[in-house]
């Protein structure tokens, strides 16, 4: 198949890239800056405000799947343009190239709007999605872990000194990188016949984890025994704005970020797990964060 995809070159999306292409299939991939040539697939130079690359990047695509999006912004603002008015052009393209389906990939964050700008952006995403005519499915992912990650490495770090500060106890559930791509894979080769469905994939674990529980083995997965600090709300959020003050647009911990991590529960509904026949996750998270701290050793990240 021929799959046009956004969010490309981040960490969900090269892992994707890697699947698509090991599966035989043809990737058109939207990009910022050049990169390099590499056989099956097709670079696109623009971003999500440039309709001319999106309709290059989706012309003759059998299946769109919408990875990019914005994590972290100055303001409401940027969400906004990052996540609504930029999957809205996606889902224009895509409708306008004749695609046979699309994927959305959202967030957990979709379902409590009102505890965040990302979290609200990331809601006007998915109604954005849900009202055009395209065959699409929605995918909310959990906290996602493995190679090439950012944002959970910020953990592993803490882990190496013994002490993993968190926000105020609560449960979350997680997924590794490549369990998620083969799902958004399958999602885009199954003839749509999930259209209009809203998925929310894990590691299988009922429940999720506690923080303290995330925090124990991330230590176990980087040789350390380390101490779950959690840390009460108020104390989070004045984390975050010193963070912003000193990191600046590289902070990890932003003040909208921490609005929405100080919430207890943010475990998938695993009434809206895929279903088995289509997906089953396949990597014990246990065994997927200690090849995940290697994979940081090697490239000398930790």
């Amino acid at each position: 198949m021929k799959i046009a995809l956004t969010g490309a070159t981040g960490f969900v999306g090269s892992t994707l890239v890697d699947l698509a292409l090991e599966r035989g299939h043809e990737v058109r991939a939207l990009t910022r800056r050049d990169q390099p040539e590499r056989e099956g697939v097709a670079w696109v130079r623009g971003d999500l405000a440039n309709t001319d690359a999106l309709a290059l990047l989706c012309e003759g695509a059998d299946a769109v799947v919408h990875v990019a999006g914005v994590v972290n912004a100055p303001d409401k603002a940027g969400f906004v343009a990052g996540n609504v008015t930029g999957t809205k052009a996606v889902v224009e393209a895509a409708g306008a190239s004749g695609a046979a389906r699309l994927v959305h990939v959202s967030s957990l964050s979709a379902r409590e709007p009102m505890l965040s700008d990302y979290g609200k952006s990331k809601f006007g995403a998915e109604v954005a999605v849900e009202q055009s005519s395209l065959a699409c499915t929605i995918v909310r992912p959990p906290a996602i872990y493995g190679p090439r990650d950012t944002e959970m490495f910020e953990l592993f770090k803490t882990a190496k000194w013994g002490v993993v500060p968190l926000p105020p106890e609560g449960r979350a559930s997680m997924i590794h990188v490549s369990d998620l791509a083969a799902l958004l894979l399958a999602l885009a080769t199954d003839g749509g016949e999930h259209a209009g469905q809203v998925y929310e994939p894990d590691d299988g674990r009922e429940g999720g984890w506690r923080h303290a529980e995330m925090a124990r083995a991330i230590g176990d997965a980087v040789g350390r025994r380390v101490i779950p600090l959690s840390m009460p709300a108020a104390l989070v959020k004045g984390a975050a704005r010193v963070d912003r003050l000193l990191r600046g647009a590289k902070a990890k911990l932003t003040p909208d970020r921490a609005s929405y991590m100080v919430h207890p529960d943010w475990v998938i509904d695993a009434a809206k797990r895929p279903p088995a026949g289509l997906w089953q996750p396949r990597i014990e998270t246990r065994e997927g964060l200690k090849a995940t701290a290697a994979w940081y050793r090697a490239e000398g990240w930790l």
